[in-house]
């Protein structure tokens, strides 16, 4: 009995482990936003805005990006599914970035969204990376 208890504590140790938000690991993940976006203190507009200050960030809102009619309208009135307007947290990103074009049909970010077996880690991964910076790019202390 007393080995399995010490089982089942080592497995979910190791679980809580597994399901941890990792920066690095989304540092890694950021490399498929790259050629579009970019985070840091440089940060510029590319083919998408700088992801700066995601986190807390209505969609659609900075004031140098020319963003599609549809971000712009997610972010002041927002969609059918957000019920008001669309402002980045973890579970507004989890579900944007799974699938970009059904959260918010009609933008213009042509990308198809984050899959594979390991997709619920890379989003979070992702997240942890993207809301460790403020708005002019620095890292949060």
């Amino acid at each position: 009995m007393k080995h399995l208890l010490i089982a089942a504590a080592a497995l979910v140790a190791s679980l809580g482990t597994a399901f941890a938000q990792d920066t690095a690991n989304g540092e890694k993940a950021f490399n498929i936003c790259r050629p579009c976006h970019q985070v840091g203190p440089d940060a510029v507009n590319m083919l998408g805005p700088p992801l700066n200050g995601l986190d807390g960030r209505k969609a659609g809102s900075l004031p140098d990006f020319p963003y599609s009619a549809a971000m712009i309208a997610a972010g002041k009135t927002g969609t059918p599914a957000s019920k008001g307007p669309v402002v980045w947290d973890e579970a507004t990103f989890t579900q944007y970035i799974a699938n970009p074009a059904a959260m918010i049909p009609n933008i213009n970010m042509m990308f198809a969204g984050i899959s594979g077996p390991d997709k619920d880690q890379k989003i979070k991964d992702l997240w942890a990376y993207l809301s460790q910076f403020d708005a002019d790019g620095n890292k949060k202390k």
